[in-house]
C-alpha cells in the first residue's frame, strides 16, 4: 500500500509536468479514464505552468515535457520514438529528436567515481584529467584525459546515483502499466507492461559500460580493414561497469554540411560511405548502431566516418535479414505477392489471415511511396506504414524491426541534410543487389538446404544414441516396448523386409546434399 501511494504521487508529478506543457495527449493516447485526465488538467492551472507554443505539434510538446521530467523520461521518450505502432508515426518522429542533455555534475564527483570503480588514484590512471566535461547526458558524461603514455582518451562516467534514480522511476512505470491494464483491459492491446519491461532492459544495458565497450569492440571487428568507418579503440585497463575509456576522436558532426565543405570534404562522398556502412551493419553483419544521430557520428579530417556511443545496438538474425531482403526486393519490384509471402513464411502474420488481402494492403502502402521521385523515396516511412497496417492482420510487434525502422529514419534524415537530391538507398544499390543475389538467389537457397542436410546428418548419431539410451532407461524401470512399436521405430514393415523409413529419408537427404554440392561447385 505504501509503495502504491509513493508510485501514485510520482505519477501525479509526471502528469503535472505533461499538463504544464499541454502534453496530456500522451496519457489520452493510452486511454486513461476521464476522471484522471480531468485531475491532471487541473494541475495545469497551478503556478509554474508553461505557455505552450500554439504551433507546436503534440509530439514536440511531449518531448519538451519529458525533457523537463528528468533522465528516466528522456530515455523513455527516446525509446518510445521507435514505437510508431503505439504512438503513431507523427509523435514517434518528434520524439526521435528528443535531446539527451542535462547539466553536468562536478568533476570532483567524476574523479571519485573513477577511483572507486578502477581502484586506483586518478593520478595513477591519467597524466591529465579535465574536470569540465565535453558532453553531459541523462546517464553519463564524458571527460577528456591523457594517459601516462601520452595517449589522448575520452572517459565516460555514469552519473552518481543514476541506478537508484532509474530503478525508482522504472518501478513506478511498471506499477502504472499494471494498474492501467487491470483498470482498462482495452489497453492491453498496447502492451504497456511489455513496453516498460523492454525499456527497463535497454536501460540496464546502458548502465553497464562494460557492455557498451563490448559492443564497440564487436563493431570494430566487423569493420576491420574498412577505413571508411572507424570505431574508437577501447582502453580495457581503464574500463569498468561505471567507467568507459576509449580513444579520443576528432571530427565534424556528419550533418554540418557547410563545415564539411569548408574543410575540403565532399558531402556526397560522406553520404556514400554512410550508406555503405549502414547497409553493411544491417545486412552483412546483422549488428547495427541504433542511435546514429548526428551527435554520435562524425567525419574525421580524412573524410572517413567515426562513430561513438554504443549503448543502444540492434541485432538481426540471418532469417530476419533474409526476410527484410525479400520484402524490400518485393516492394522495389512491385511484387506484392512476394512481400506478403515473406511475412507469412516468417510467421509474422498468422496463417489464418488472408494472404490476398494482406498483399492488397501492401500494394496500398507501396504504390504511393515508391511512385515518388527517387530522391524522395523513404524506406523508413515505407516500413513505418507497413508496421501500422500489419496490426489489422494481427502481426505481433517485432521490436528489432521497429528499432531498425527508427534508425533508418534518422539515417535518411542525415542523408537529406548532406544532399537532398541523393538517396542513400540508391547509393547502396550495388551492395543491395550483390547481397540479395548472394543470399536470396537460387544458389543461396541450395546452399542453405545443403547446410541443413549436413547439420541433420551431423546430429543423426547423437539422435540414435539418445533413442537407444531412452529405450534402455525404460527397460531398467520395468517398461518394455511392444515388438510392433520397436519395428515402427526402426521403420520396418510387418514382414521385416522394408528398410528403415528414417534411414531411407537420411539416404535421400544425403543424395540431395551431393546434388547441392555438385550444383554449387560445378564438379561431379
Amino acid at each position: 500500500m505504501i509503495a502504491a501511494m509513493r508510485h501514485a504521487v510520482r505519477l501525479l508529478g509526471l502528469a503535472r509536468t505533461l499538463a504544464r506543457f499541454d502534453a496530456l495527449v500522451l496519457f489520452e493516447h493510452f486511454g486513461l479514464s476521464p476522471g484522471v485526465l480531468r485531475a491532471a488538467r487541473l494541475l495545469k492551472r497551478l503556478p509554474g505552468g508553461v505557455q505552450p507554443n500554439p504551433a507546436a505539434r503534440p509530439g514536440q510538446r511531449i518531448a519538451l515535457a519529458l525533457a523537463e521530467a528528468g533522465p528516466t523520461f528522456i530515455k523513455l521518450g527516446q525509446s518510445l520514438a521507435t514505437r510508431a505502432d503505439l504512438l503513431g508515426e507523427d509523435i514517434a518522429d518528434d520524439l526521435a529528436f528528443l535531446q539527451d542533455r542535462l547539466p553536468p555534475f562536478p568533476g570532483a564527483l567524476a574523479r571519485a567515481a573513477i577511483e572507486a570503480e578502477l581502484g586506483k588514484p586518478i593520478d595513477a590512471l591519467f597524466a591529465r584529467f579535465d574536470d569540465v566535461p565535453i558532453a553531459a547526458a541523462s546517464i553519463a558524461q564524458v571527460h577528456l584525459a591523457e594517459t601516462p603514455d601520452g595517449e589522448e582518451v575520452a572517459v565516460k562516467v555514469l552519473r552518481p546515483g543514476i541506478e537508484q534514480a532509474f530503478r525508482r522511476d522504472l518501478d513506478m512505470l511498471a506499477w502504472a502499466a499494471a494498474t492501467l491494464e487491470h483498470a482498462r483491459p482495452a489497453t492491453r492491446r498496447l502492451r504497456p507492461r511489455e513496453v516498460v519491461a523492454t525499456f527497463a532492459r535497454v536501460v540496464e544495458v546502458e548502465m553497464d559500460l562494460r557492455l557498451e565497450a563490448a559492443a564497440a569492440a564487436e563493431l570494430a571487428v566487423n569493420f576491420a580493414g574498412d577505413d571508411s568507418f572507424h570505431v574508437p579503440g577501447i582502453d580495457w585497463s581503464r574500463t569498468g561497469r561505471r567507467v568507459l575509456t576509449l580513444e579520443r576522436i576528432r571530427g565534424i558532426p556528419i550533418d554540418e554540411r557547410d563545415h564539411l565543405v569548408a574543410a575540403g570534404i565532399d558531402p556526397d562522398e560522406v553520404l556514400r560511405k554512410a550508406a555503405s556502412a549502414f547497409f553493411n551493419q544491417v545486412f552483412r553483419d546483422g549488428f547495427f548502431h541504433a542511435d546514429l544521430h548526428p551527435g554520435n557520428l562524425f567525419v574525421a579530417p580524412d573524410g572517413n566516418l567515426v562513430a561513438v556511443d554504443f549503448g543502444i545496438m540492434g541485432r538481426l538474425d540471418a532469417a530476419t535479414r533474409r526476410f527484410l531482403g525479400e520484402m524490400l526486393l518485393g516492394f522495389l519490384q512491385s511484387d506484392y505477392r512476394r512481400v506478403a509471402d515473406a511475412h507469412f513464411d516468417m510467421g509474422f502474420v498468422p496463417a489464418d489471415q488472408s494472404r490476398d488481402l494482406f498483399m492488397q494492403a501492401c500494394r496500398a502502402i507501396g504504390e504511393p511511396i515508391l511512385g515518388r521521385p527517387l530522391n524522395e523515396i523513404s524506406v523508413a516511412r515505407l516500413l513505418a506504414q507497413l508496421f501500422r497496417v500489419t496490426e489489422t492482420f494481427r502481426m505481433e510487434t517485432q521490436p528489432q524491426l521497429l528499432l531498425l525502422q527508427k534508425t533508418m529514419m534518422v539515417a535518411e534524415g542525415i542523408g537529406r541534410r548532406l544532399n537532398p537530391k541523393l538517396n542513400m538507398w540508391e547509393l547502396s544499390r550495388p551492395l543491395i543487389e550483390d547481397w540479395m543475389q548472394e543470399n536470396l538467389g537460387p544458389e543461396a537457397r541450395i546452399a542453405r538446404g545443403a547446410r541443413d542436410v549436413v547439420s541433420g546428418l551431423e546430429r543423426l548419431p547423437a539422435f540414435l544414441t539418445n533413442v537407444d539410451k531412452a529405450v534402455k532407461a525404460l527397460a531398467e524401470h520395468g517398461y518394455r516396448l511392444h515388438p510392433d512399436t520397436v519395428r515402427r521405430l526402426l521403420g520396418e514393415g510387418e514382414d521385416g523386409r522394408n528398410r528403415s523409413t528414417g534411414t531411407a529419408l537420411w539416404v535421400i537427404a544425403g543424395l540431395l546434399a551431393v546434388i547441392a554440392v555438385t550444383l554449387l561447385t560445378g564438379r561431379p
